[in-house]
């Protein structure tokens, strides 16, 4: 079981443990902001349920599956020569080939068995799940952002309150949104253009070290 899932179960481990180590100093860091401000403090199962934390996490969220999503999009039909991340544009590359030749192979998943709807959805199955996921976040970030908004906004005794629909019309919410977004393009720019020139000896996003920079693909 360790040698076949090893790499799920550890990024799953790693993200249980650094969402825990969100969630402990976020709500540290809450009950400091309210003692300072004259408020009350609260528990730890209480925190989680605030928008403090909520908005935190969707906010995060949001950036990650947005960058994957756009990220299995564009590698379909765009290239970079020499990048491990790319697709060969100048030979035919096994992830092009028409899934309905393979119909009738013995291993093949169901929906290519099927054909039909089935296979049209599942060829766009994981990009579908990416942005999925995005929307997701995103309409909770949208959510707890606006319940926090209301919150300091009733607080500073303003009573410019919104809805989730009219925060999502703040410039407060872009500039989270944003501030998160460039930071995962950036991060896809520069393993797509680095992996042109260095490598990573046993790793499966590294072209192999004694490949010619000129080879795309890993």
């Amino acid at each position: 079981m360790w040698k076949n899932n090893g790499l799920s179960v550890v990024l799953f481990g790693l993200f249980a443990l650094t969402l825990f180590g969100h969630s402990w100093s976020g709500w540290k860091v809450y009950n400091e902001d309210q003692q300072q401000h004259g408020g009350p403090t609260a528990s730890f199962p209480q925190y989680l349920q605030t928008s403090d934390f909520g908005e935190s996490v969707f906010e995060n969220w949001e950036s990650e599956f947005l960058q994957m999503g756009f990220y299995i999009i564009l590698t379909v039909f765009l290239y970079q020569r020499g990048s491990s991340e790319s697709k060969k544009s100048d030979e035919s590359n096994e992830v092009d080939e028409d899934p309905e030749k393979h119909s009738k192979d013995a291993d093949a998943p169901g929906p290519v068995k099927r054909g039909g709807w089935r296979l049209t959805l599942y060829r766009n199955s994981l990009s579908i799940a990416f942005i999925s996921l995005f929307v997701f976040s995103f309409l909770g970030h949208a959510a707890t952002g606006a319940r926090k908004y209301n919150q300091e906004e009733i607080h500073h005794g303003s009573g410019n309150v919104v809805t989730t629909i009219g925060y999502m019309g703040t410039s407060q919410f872009w500039f989270e949104s944003m501030q998160n977004w460039q930071s995962e393009f950036l991060a896809m720019f520069c393993i797509v253009v680095l992996s042109i020139w260095l490598r990573q000896w046993g790793s499966p996003e590294s072209k192999p070290v004694h490949a010619p920079h000129s080879d795309t693909g890993s």
